[in-house]
């Protein structure tokens, strides 16, 4: 299937010289995937909420102090007749909700996770929310203030974040989307003379202010098919994993997102390896990662990898101007999830750092799993005394 019949010629659209203050209200009142930026009519690039969100350019800047320093490579960009799958791992990789689509060169229109998602719905029936939800999820107490959950946001490069009382339990969700409804109605109250100190107030605002709750939620057996109706649904980006018999705890988070990488799974022989914000890659090339990660997998045999996802993070601090990187390495395996961390200046040296880790975690595994084994073959000797 191509997105040919998908793509839609409907956008939002602004020249890099409109004010950031009227983008961020664009996205408050719209609420899009994302928005077109154009210079003197030609396609610049695509900018998305939580881009606004993590960056800290004023109301009165105008979008190019957003978009062109942020772009170390191209945008994102698909063909009209481009295949679903392939579209899904442009989406991934580049971290949008949201890529152009351009027929003979030019910018025809847009086409969107949503609309990816919507076109494969019925097929989804084959997976279940625990073939592709994201296992041991960030977490933020109710007290934390709205800083604190920014900074989670960013860390991890999340867009929500479960809620949880004094007691442990999940009480609620916070999302980019609402930080930024917030900010946004905050600000317009404002006056210009108090908006400096009621901008750092803002953000020791409880999150139990603007959390979503009650939470939506769904279980490990219900089906990705289940779950993605859920989302689209409600307009949501995700849902909390919890199990059958206790709603109250958070054991996972599933998002659309999620469900997405799976489409982009294949049942080729070599390992199916997805990297989100391929930008940042500068030594190290796409086939090296690939091949690091299956040597590390090949190390036990009995650990099927289904899927590798790696994750490129970058933070603001530099040396000699080369960019910190945190970059995360995660294993869907048929022995669960299993993720390495790491951090470094350039993106080689953040990951060999987390694939360190991960190779210690994947021999802990190993390690486990062969106890386990042992004792296992023990109590049947005992069994037959």
């Amino acid at each position: 299937m191509n997105i040919a019949d998908i793509a839609t010629q409907e956008y939002i659209e602004v020249d890099v010289g409109t004010r950031m203050g009227k983008v961020r209200s664009t996205f408050e009142n719209g609420n899009p995937k994302g928005i077109i930026v154009a210079d003197d009519g030609e396609y610049e690039g695509v900018i998305s909420e939580r881009e606004v969100l993590q960056s800290h350019v004023e109301d009165d800047a105008k979008v190019a102090a957003l978009i062109k320093p942020s772009r170390s490579a191209p945008a994102p960009r698909v063909s009209r007749d481009e295949d679903v799958r392939e579209t899904a791992r442009v989406l991934i990789e580049s971290n949008a909700k949201m890529a152009p689509v351009f027929e003979d060169g030019e910018l025809w229109g847009v086409i969107s996770s949503d609309a990816v998602l919507e076109a494969v719905l019925e097929n989804l029936n084959a997976l279940t929310v625990e073939d592709v939800y994201s296992a041991e999820p960030v977490t933020i107490a109710e007290d934390d203030g709205i800083g604190k959950a920014i900074n989670r946001l960013r860390e991890h490069g999340i867009s929500r974040i479960p809620v949880q009382n004094e007691n442990g339990y999940l009480t609620g969700v916070v999302t980019t989307h609402d930080i930024a409804d917030f900010v946004i109605r905050e600000n317009d109250r404002m006056t210009t003379g108090d908006r400096v100190g009621d901008n750092e107030r803002m953000l020791d605002v409880p999150v139990y202010d603007i959390m979503n709750s009650p939470v939506e939620t769904t279980s490990l057996d219900a089906t990705a098919e289940e779950a993605v109706e859920t989302m689209l649904e409600l307009d949501y980006g995700g849902l909390m994993v919890t199990p059958d018999d206790d709603d109250r705890i958070v054991t996972g988070v599933v998002t659309k997102t999620d469900v997405l990488r799976a489409l982009t799974f294949t049942e080729e022989e070599h390992m199916d390896v997805q990297i989100t914000n391929i930008s940042l890659l500068d030594t190290i090339s796409r086939e090296s990662i690939v091949e690091s990660i299956t040597e590390v997998a090949d190390k036990y045999a009995e650990m099927q990898v289904m899927h590798a996802h790696v994750r490129f993070k970058e933070h603001k601090e530099k040396l000699r101007g080369t960019p910190l990187i945190h970059c995360q390495i995660r294993l869907r395996t048929n022995k669960g999830q299993v993720a390495g961390t790491g951090e470094g200046y350039g993106a080689e040296n953040a990951f060999r750092v987390a694939l360190d880790k991960l190779e210690r975690n994947v021999l802990e595994v190993k390690g486990v799993t062969s106890d386990q084994e042992y004792r296992g073959q023990l109590l049947r000797k005992l069994n037959e005394l």
